[in-house]
């Protein structure tokens, strides 16, 4: 069967369609208008287009909202390892200043993954009105440290960020999982805040795309930290993603493909946009 064109949604299309039509469209590039207008057309009848009244400019939903986007490592961290070795606070200890990253077994860098998934997300996230800010400008340099990049979300006076990762688990095991942040001074006030948005990332993960519930790390896909730096010190909700196992065959498949990282990235949109909803 001929798949349906996220760009012409078909009038009968149900409910429980909806967030997979949307991370379509989000990455087929449609406006928050747009996709707007076309809910419309998918959920409703000829007749109630006929009588709506016409269309005017209205706000986009992530409107005068800032979110920081924290692509893991970086593409050249392997050529120094004394910058890596750089000791840094992490709010409750030393740790280093940053990692190397993992790789699939055919090569496939955690740092590219992170860095595409995060220009994909960085484009809907400015169709849908935001302001974004990341913590690296490309693939091809060195860190910055674990403690800079919290500085940096901290600075932009960011209302949300998320943290992108793959994970290095072992070869058996699948899926996601959700890290979330312990009060540990800075951190104190957005812990609540950050339990609910690491809720609406599980979600969307799940529902958005082909990768399952982490089956060996954390439960049930959630799991809570107090030793990383861009959990500990970072002063508004965030929420690290281990997006899946680069050491799983599966997922590795999975991670490498552009169209999967343009669905993990549509599906952290998705749950940026409802945390900043209140829902």
């Amino acid at each position: 069967m001929k798949g349906a064109d996220p760009c012409n949604p078909r009038k009968t299309m149900g409910s429980r369609h909806v967030f997979a039509w949307l991370a379509a469209g989000l990455t087929a590039g449609l406006t928050a208008a747009a996709l707007a207008l076309a809910l419309v057309t998918a959920t409703g009848t000829s007749a109630d287009i006929r009588s709506a009244p016409a269309p005017v400019a209205t706000r986009l939903p992530l409107a005068g909202q800032i979110v920081g986007i924290d692509p893991g490592h970086n593409g050249l961290n392997y050529t120094s390892p004394a910058f890596l070795d750089r000791q840094v606070w992490n709010g409750r200890e030393l740790e280093g200043c940053d990692t190397t990253g993992t790789r699939t077994a055919g090569g496939y860098t955690e740092a590219r993954f992170t860095w595409n998934v995060a220009v994909y997300l960085r484009a809907d996230l400015i169709r849908l009105g935001a302001r974004v800010v990341m913590t690296r400008t490309g693939n091809h340099g060195l860190g910055p440290c674990v403690d800079t990049r919290a500085r940096i979300l901290n600075r932009a006076q960011a209302d949300v960020s998320i943290d992108i990762h793959a994970d290095y688990g072992p070869p058996s095991g699948r899926g996601f999982t959700v890290l979330e942040p312990v009060a540990d001074g800075p951190n104190n006030t957005v812990i609540g805040s950050s339990t609910r948005f690491a809720r609406d990332v599980h979600a969307m993960m799940l529902g958005g795309t082909a990768l399952r519930v982490s089956d060996y790390y954390g439960r049930d896909g959630y799991i809570s930290r107090n030793d990383l730096a861009g959990l500990n010190l970072t002063t508004m909700p965030k929420v690290l993603i281990e997006t899946g196992n680069m050491n799983n065959a599966a997922d590795a498949a999975l991670l490498v493909r552009p169209g999967v990282q343009q669905a993990i990235a549509a599906a952290l949109a998705a749950a940026i946009a409802r945390f900043l909803a209140g829902h």
